[in-house]
């Protein structure tokens, strides 16, 4: 079990005229290393998804996470309240599956310039929003690994409108890994029966977890937190990322 000395650093991915605030967490010594795009919730880049970024790199991976509403409201970072969510979705809502994909490339490529980052295969792993938005993510051709969790929406929209997320399965050349849990209100266990039968369809690598919990079970900051189920779901999230990358 690996458990890497780290550093940490906040870091500028530049896009063209967007400059995208990220954070980023890598091994202290040695390398190269596979890169690892993680993809925030509605609530920003905050204390969990940092947290989740060294995690990463204490298995022995470059994680970098975008904030993938710097075009809407840079530095955002809020908590879990109601008013909490209703303020995160309201700036989802605003949010283009073009730009999304853009920025995200444009992650993976400053990845692409770093010496402690190897270059042939990268990894994702988004939650909730990040969830869809790593789904969609896996359409890119760097993109390898794949690991979604419980992205609400792929089967019945995508991010600034247009034909469902799950119609771009076909585009994935990877392997997807979707976490779910069978009491997400936000997520119908048919919609995630939709999607796994879509990558079987399509013959993408895939494999679909389900947990008796309910949405966001990752998070331990968060009262829907199942200690059970994230614990499980990281198992298998080493084990993708080790066998791809």
């Amino acid at each position: 079990m690996a458990d890497l000395e780290i550093r940490t650093a906040n870091v500028t991915v530049p896009n063209g005229d967007l400059n995208i605030d990220a954070y980023l967490a890598e091994p202290a010594e040695g390398g190269p290393y596979p890169g690892i795009v993680v993809i925030q919730e509605i609530f920003g880049v905050n204390a969990h998804i940092r947290d989740v970024c060294d995690r990463i790199a204490k298995e022995g991976y470059v994680a970098i996470a975008p904030a993938i509403y710097q075009r809407q409201v840079p530095g955002f970072e809020i908590g879990y309240s109601d008013e909490d969510i209703a303020l995160g979705r309201k700036y989802k809502e605003q949010t283009k599956a073009p730009e999304l994909l853009g920025d995200i490339q444009a992650t993976l490529d400053l990845l692409k310039g770093r010496e402690t980052v190897k270059n042939a295969h990268f990894g994702s792993i988004g939650f909730c929003f990040g969830g869809h938005v790593t789904y969609l993510a896996a359409t890119l051709d760097d993109i390898k690994a794949t690991a979604s969790f419980y992205g609400a929406g792929i089967v019945t929209g995508t991010p600034g409108g247009g034909p469902a997320t799950v119609t771009r399965t076909p585009e994935i050349d990877g392997v997807l890994y979707g976490f779910f849990g069978t009491e997400d209100p936000l997520i119908p266990n048919q919609e995630v029966d939709q999607i796994e039968a879509e990558l079987q369809k399509h013959g993408v690598r895939h494999r679909i977890f389900r947990y008796p919990a309910t949405h966001g079970f990752f998070c331990d900051q968060r009262d829907s937190y199942n200690k059970e189920a994230a614990e499980d779901a990281w198992k298998h999230v080493k084990e993708l990322f080790a066998q791809e990358l």
